[in-house]
Parts: C-alpha cells; sequence; structure tokens
C-alpha cells in the first residue's frame, strides 16, 4: 500500500509538474498577414507590368486594336483582362512572370476554333511588345502603350445639339466596307441586312447621345462612343438577369442594372452620356448605368487609341435596325 500511495504522489507531482509547465507557457502569436490592398507591397519584378495596356496588333500587316490589364491578387499573383479584336473581355487567372517575361492562354470565345490562345510579352523602353499565337498556329506581334485615365476635372459645358442624321440620306457617314445594306427609308435610317458599320465622318471627345431605334426579333446591333466603346443593343429576353452581354450593357464590361428594352418591333429611347471613361446610360427613361468607368475597348473597336476623340459607329454587320433620331451634343 506504501509503495502505490508513493508511486501516486510521485506521479501526479510529475503529472502536476507539466501541466504547470505547459499552462505557464505564453501562447504561440501567429504573424499578422495585411490584407488592405491599397497598402499592398507590389513586387518589384511586377510593378511596372501591373496597369492596363491599350495594345496594337500587326495581324497579317493589318493594325488591330486590343487591350490588356494585368491585376496584383495577394501578394505575388498577376490575374487580369484581355480583350482581342472581336467578342468581350475575358478573364484572365494567372499571368506568369519569368525573368521579367510574361505569359498566358486565353480559350476560345466566338473564333471558331479549338485550342488556347498563348500571349507573351515584356516590357520595352516603357511600353510593351509581345505575340499573341492562335490554335490555327497564326503568330502576330503587338506593341502597347499604357492606357491613359481620362479623369476630367471641373463641371463639363456642353455645346450645341448637332442631328447626325439628316432624315434624308447619309450625309456625315461612311459604310465600314462596300457591303452596306444601309438606307434611308421613308426617313428612317434602316439596316436591312447584316452588312458594313456606319461610322460618322465627325470625331468626338465628351459629349451626350441620343437616339431613337427600333429592331426586328431576334436581332442585334451596337452603338460604339469613339469607335471604341460598344452599348449592346441587342433583343434580349425580358426574364434575364442583367448581364454585360445583354441590352444596355458595355459589352463586356458593365452591366445593365436592369433589363429596361422594350419588346422587338417597338420604338425605343436610349439617352448615354461619357464623360472621360465615366458613362451614363438611360434606356427607355430608366437610368441603368450611372457614371460608371468603362475599363478599356471593347470587341470590334476602330482601334485602341483611347486618348484621342472618335466617332460614332453603329454596328451594321450583326443584324437590322432602323434609327428615327440620332443626336449628340458635345463638350465645349
Amino acid at each position: 500500500m506504501i509503495k502505490q500511495v508513493a508511486f501516486g504522489l510521485v506521479f501526479s507531482s510529475l503529472l502536476g509538474v507539466s501541466l504547470t509547465s505547459c499552462t505557464n507557457q505564453p501562447a504561440e502569436k501567429k504573424e499578422e498577414v495585411e490584407h488592405n490592398p491599397a497598402s499592398q507591397t507590389i513586387p518589384e519584378e511586377s510593378k511596372d507590368l501591373i496597369g492596363r495596356w491599350d495594345l496594337t496588333v500587326d495581324k497579317a500587316g493589318k493594325s488591330v486594336p486590343s487591350w490588356l490589364e494585368i491585376k496584383l491578387s495577394g501578394f505575388s499573383t498577376l490575374v487580369g483582362a484581355w480583350v482581342g479584336d472581336s467578342g468581350s473581355s475575358r478573364p484572365v487567372s494567372h499571368i506568369k512572370l519569368v525573368d521579367g517575361k510574361f505569359s498566358f492562354a486565353i480559350p476560345p470565345q466566338w473564333e471558331g476554333t479549338e485550342g488556347d490562345f498563348i500571349i507573351e510579352g515584356e516590357l520595352a523602353a516603357g511600353g510593351l511588345k509581345g505575340t499573341i499565337s492562335n490554335s490555327a498556329g497564326e503568330k502576330y506581334s503587338f506593341t502597347g502603350v499604357k492606357a491613359p485615365y481620362l479623369n476630367r476635372v471641373g463641371e463639363v459645358a456642353w455645346g450645341e445639339s448637332i442631328n447626325l442624321f439628316n432624315g434624308t440620306d447619309l450625309a456625315g457617314w461612311k459604310p465600314s466596307n462596300e457591303n452596306n445594306k444601309w438606307v434611308v427609308k421613308e426617313g428612317i435610317l434602316t439596316n436591312e441586312s447584316a452588312g458594313a458599320n456606319l461610322i460618322t465622318e465627325q470625331k468626338f471627345e465628351d459629349f451626350k447621345l441620343s437616339v431613337e431605334f427600333k429592331y426586328p426579333e431576334g436581332s442585334n446591333s451596337g452603338l460604339y462612343l469613339r469607335g471604341r466603346y460598344e452599348v449592346q443593343i441587342e433583343d434580349s429576353p425580358k426574364d434575364r438577369h442583367p448581364g454585360s452581354l445583354y441590352f444596355g450593357a458595355v459589352y463586356g464590361f458593365l452591366a445593365p442594372n436592369a433589363m429596361a428594352n422594350l419588346a422587338a418591333n417597338e420604338w425605343q429611347t436610349m439617352d448615354i452620356t461619357l464623360v472621360g471613361r465615366l458613362v451614363t446610360i438611360v434606356v427607355n427613361g430608366k437610368t441603368v448605368i450611372n457614371q460608371q468607368e468603362i475599363p478599356g475597348i471593347t470587341g470590334g473597336a476602330l482601334d485602341s487609341n483611347e486618348g484621342e476623340p472618335g466617332p460614332i459607329y453603329i454596328q451594321g454587320d450583326h443584324g437590322p435596325i432602323e434609327f428615327r433620331k440620332i443626336s449628340i451634343t458635345p463638350a465645349k
């Protein structure tokens, strides 16, 4: 019995010492991780790449526009978005950066081909240079410059309103190619079927654009602001959730807050104000986008020279549409 008691006291003593030593130890502190993007430390090797880039691609001797955004996700991962010469903005889940050269892959969209596009590039004299390889084995070179912020200071002073469509003919407009399907019938500007786009001869910077239009069932068109940013016009079903590819959107970038379009074959109105990159879109009296920033050019842009004035152009290569009013009020 004595031996058992002694053993128990020794065991208890040891256990007590052990417990005491554990409880007296200070809890190990975990290192706090900073999650504030405003104070993020940008890795030295990627700091000059991060931002938005206006690209120009040499596509078999023809200059076509493109666009790229590179962003930092977390501590060192680069992500972004890319716009080709057609289609909408495409998300880039990972941009690899090795020895000063970046690369990423983009799956096909409306190209009708299989296999990824591979974009490779690097910094060069303050800009970008690189190549785009498609699934058909074609390879094109590109150059890029940092996109301008287009910030405006102060209130806008507006000039006099201009009727871009005179109700009689195509004066002040030019088709994008010889397959022109635009005519004027009984005072209505009509695109009879898919053909050329219609572009104003005059260029504009900041403006208020007002149009009245209608389209047949299933048709698709759009208005390009400065020839670079498409506002989508299409026969979108009213029961869809608003999205960046549907009626009233800035194609691929900005979704309207509601599907405010009317039925096919009804006259509709759209009022668009563009100041710098900030756009407001009012559809049939409802504001669906309010002073939102357009990040970059959309597919189908005439060029990627975002700091310059550009024309208004109406997409005519998708389907028929009619306009009975097109007026613009430029900023002074």
